[in-house]
């Protein structure tokens, strides 16, 4: 039987809690607050350093990247700071991989860009034997068509881990990334620019075909159970500002990622591709805030739990989302109180 049933409840709630110089205070008031994991992204921040620093203050919540950018690293580096977070936190550390765009992989970093679908499960497929190297000093031998690794001395084998490896979470917007995470992966992290019927009907069925595939082949990792983590647009207040602040907010990172070619298909499966060409056309003439304008509330609803108050805005969140993910992170408008997704995390728990 496979490892990745429907998800039931309850939800899992996980936390972003930003970047320096606030990182500690916000992750032990998540613990206190009975989140199950922390978030980092990897944007203007290094993710790892930050998680051990976390890590160091907290001692139940899992601390994860959310997420590091693959393609920016080669499997040793990203092998080597995801071993030693996962030391440092008694073995909590959760790696969230993301590919992020040709344009920043080449431009930014300066690093190849090709196939992202196969060069992510190669990734991913290296960096587990590294792991399964340093764990159980087995020769270090993986030659695949992206990645190669051939050479392990003694003086740089951190050796094994008495909790061992981290588990690895892929993050996708289509069904090429999502069968890859159920290949090589130990969950999904399903992007906010995406619906539940999207998951369930495109997402999820990838997913499940490639993770029976590796579980027939008795992959190692398919002995732990798989997740799929969602994270969900929320617009919501405590105040009548801070609602309308989220509303528009919202829109406009909605009417963002509608303008990118590369989450199309999503758009097309609730029949609104037409809407991602009005908002290109708008985002290369440089008109960022009439975007938003063109998110009318059909695709806000779509997309977004809406919601005058945060504990209602938590119980239609469990509602919508249950049987769907298997865990939730809250996301908020740009410049939004990180108190304002505590408190509706606390309504799903509650609400």
């Amino acid at each position: 039987m496979t490892t990745y049933p429907r998800p039931t409840g309850p939800l899992k709630l996980d936390a972003a809690i930003g970047t320096a110089p606030r990182i500690v205070e916000a992750a032990v008031t998540a613990e206190r607050h009975g989140i199950h994991r922390v978030l980092v992204p990897e944007t203007a921040q290094d993710p790892f350093p930050l998680l051990a620093v976390a890590a160091s203050r907290t001692t139940t919540v899992e601390v994860a990247t959310g997420v590091a950018i693959a393609f920016a690293r080669t499997p040793m580096t990203l092998a080597s700071s995801a071993w030693t977070l996962q030391g440092i936190s008694g073995g909590r550390a959760v790696i969230g991989l993301g590919s992020q765009i040709k344009a920043h992989i080449t431009r930014r970093f300066a690093m190849p860009w090709s196939s992202p679908a196969a060069r992510m499960k190669e990734f991913v497929s290296a960096t587990r034997t590294i792991w399964n190297s340093w764990q159980t000093g087995a020769e270090l031998d993986f030659r695949g068509e992206f990645y190669s690794h051939t050479l392990m001395n003694p003086l740089f084998d951190p050796g094994p881990l008495e909790q061992g490896e981290p588990l690895v979470l892929i993050a996708a917007v289509g069904p090429l990334m999502a069968a890859t995470a159920g290949a090589v992966g130990d969950g999904v992290i399903c992007h906010p620019f995406g619906t539940a019927p999207y998951v369930t009907e495109q997402l999820a069925p990838a997913v499940l075909a490639a993770r029976s595939k590796a579980e027939a082949e008795q992959a190692p990792w398919t002995k732990r159970p798989f997740e799929i983590a969602g994270n969900v647009f929320v617009v919501t207040g405590r105040t009548e500002q801070e609602y309308e602040h989220s509303l528009a907010g919202v829109r406009e990172r909605l009417a963002f990622y509608g303008s990118t070619p590369a989450y199309r298909a999503v758009l097309e499966h609730h029949g609104w591709g037409a809407l991602q060409e009005e908002l290109r056309a708008l985002s290369l003439q440089g008109r960022w805030k009439e975007m938003g304008r063109l998110v009318d509330d059909d695709v806000l609803n779509a997309f977004a739990v809406v919601a005058e108050d945060p504990a209602t805005a938590g119980r239609l969140v469990r509602e919508r989302y249950t049987g769907v993910y298997h865990r939730v992170s809250v996301a908020q408008a740009p410049e939004s109180d990180p108190a304002l997704a505590l408190d509706v995390l606390d309504g799903i728990r509650h609400g």
